[in-house]
């Protein structure tokens, strides 16, 4: 402990210079997937970030996470919030975000009017940007088209927030991870910088020494609105630090490497799904253009290649309409031998009412899952969430899972020395 507390400043700089060198040099050798995707950049409308004010009634989007692109009154009681996505063609993930409120109390109809694509997220409420609620289907509807939602809001000179997820934006992210911090197993480190600037915020989790360790690599928020599949990657991260008996050995055994954010500036900007660069980050793992994933590829694979880890699993957090994990195809064989079929069945075992939905397929397009296939050999899955599935389920399963993986790899390991 003294050691550690003596040289901290000193592992503080060389990490912080590594990750500087690591950010600004060129892109690893490109990898050959089946069905390439050009990410080369295009064009994106940012919106215009202001308060509207309409006799008496006030909308913003003048926050970290907010998507609001017009707002305009159609008749004495109905207004009309217009979204639109950052660029098109698009994923159908239609996310709105913004505070509405009113100088006197008054009840309206407000419609969300998207642009392209129809709604998806069912409203969900808050008057202090961190206790949420989901409306009731019985207080807004689709029935005048696929792309109309309206909502009946209750407005107040108290500030609402009306949003298609919970806002879980940079602010929030960084106090997350600062509190994570705090426990004396993780260091902190900036890998680089988004296209706007933004920092891309790395967490480096293990006992004494790094070398030589096997690693677990851990991504989250590709898509700036699956904030259901984030809720799962900090549960996960948290339990892997938890002051348990299985946490500990594995934190002494096996280095963990997590990105939670590698779209700051989609998830600030409230986009639907890409970069400021225009593209969809998870296609980019081959040709690495996007300076997001070529500064945090660059981290990993110079990180583990410095101090002789060998990568076994890599997984990123996404959501979906429903729980699922994509998986890699049976024939290709990674480092863990039939790791996410014992993995899978370890969470099934802890549920009587949930069996997990294994979608395995073959490599295809440049995404992270096949990414970590061809980079390390390592068990590469996509790790999904649904929109709407209960929070308190998502953060259970987040904790189970980072158990059942705890406890396959240690055993794996003893098998290993025995």
């Amino acid at each position: 402990m003294h050691f550690q507390l003596r040289f901290w400043p000193i592992y503080v700089l060389s990490t912080c210079c590594l990750a500087l060198l690591i950010s600004c040099k060129s892109a690893p050798p490109a990898l050959v997937f089946p069905d390439p995707v050009d990410t080369s950049d295009k064009p994106i409308k940012l919106q215009t970030k202001k308060t509207y004010d309409i006799y008496g009634v006030h909308a913003d989007n003048q926050f970290a996470g907010a998507r609001l692109n017009d707002f305009t009154k159609i008749n004495d009681t109905l207004y009309r919030a217009s979204i639109s996505p950052e660029n098109y063609p698009i994923n159908a993930s239609a996310y709105y975000s913004f505070k509405i409120w009113s100088d006197t109390i008054r009840d309206i109809d407000l419609e969300l009017f998207y642009t392209e694509h129809e709604h998806r997220y069912i409203p969900k409420l808050s008057y202090d940007g961190k206790l949420w609620v989901s409306m009731s289907d019985t207080d807004y509807d689709t029935l005048k088209a696929p792309n109309i939602a309206t909502l009946k809001l209750q407005l107040s000179p108290d500030t609402l927030w009306v949003s298609g997820q919970e806002v879980v934006a940079s602010p929030q992210i960084k106090e997350w991870v600062n509190a994570r911090t705090m426990h004396p197993d993780v260091r902190y480190s900036q890998v680089g910088k988004s296209k706007m600037g933004r920092p891309m915020m790395h967490m480096d989790i293990y006992q004494a020494s790094p070398e030589e360790k096997d690693a677990v690599v851990i991504l989250a928020r590709q898509h700036p609105p699956e904030v259901s599949g984030y809720f799962a990657m900090e549960s996960f991260v948290e339990e892997m630090l938890a002051d348990t008996e299985l946490s500990r050995d594995f934190r002494r055994d096996f280095r963990v490497l997590v990105y939670p954010l590698l779209n700051p500036d989609g998830v600030d900007e409230g986009h639907w799904r890409h970069s400021t660069g225009g593209i969809d980050l998870n296609r980019d793992w081959s040709n690495y253009r996007q300076q997001e994933v070529r500064s945090v590829a660059n981290h990993v694979i110079e990180t583990v290649k410095r101090d002789k880890n060998k990568v076994l699993v890599g997984l990123d957090f996404h959501s979906t309409q429903k729980d699922l994990y994509y998986t890699l195809s049976e024939n290709r064989k990674t480092s863990v031998d039939n790791f996410k079929d014992y993995w899978l069945e370890g969470i099934d075992n802890q549920y009587a009412d949930y069996s997990p939905d294994d979608r395995p397929n073959d490599l295809n397009q440049p995404i992270t899952k096949g990414w970590f296939y061809l980079q390390f050999g390592a068990e590469g899955i996509t790790y999904e969430i649904g929109d709407e599935t209960p929070r308190p389920f998502v953060r259970d399963k987040g904790r189970t899972a980072a158990r059942e993986m705890m406890k396959l790899l240690i055993l794996r390991r003893s098998g290993e020395t025995e």
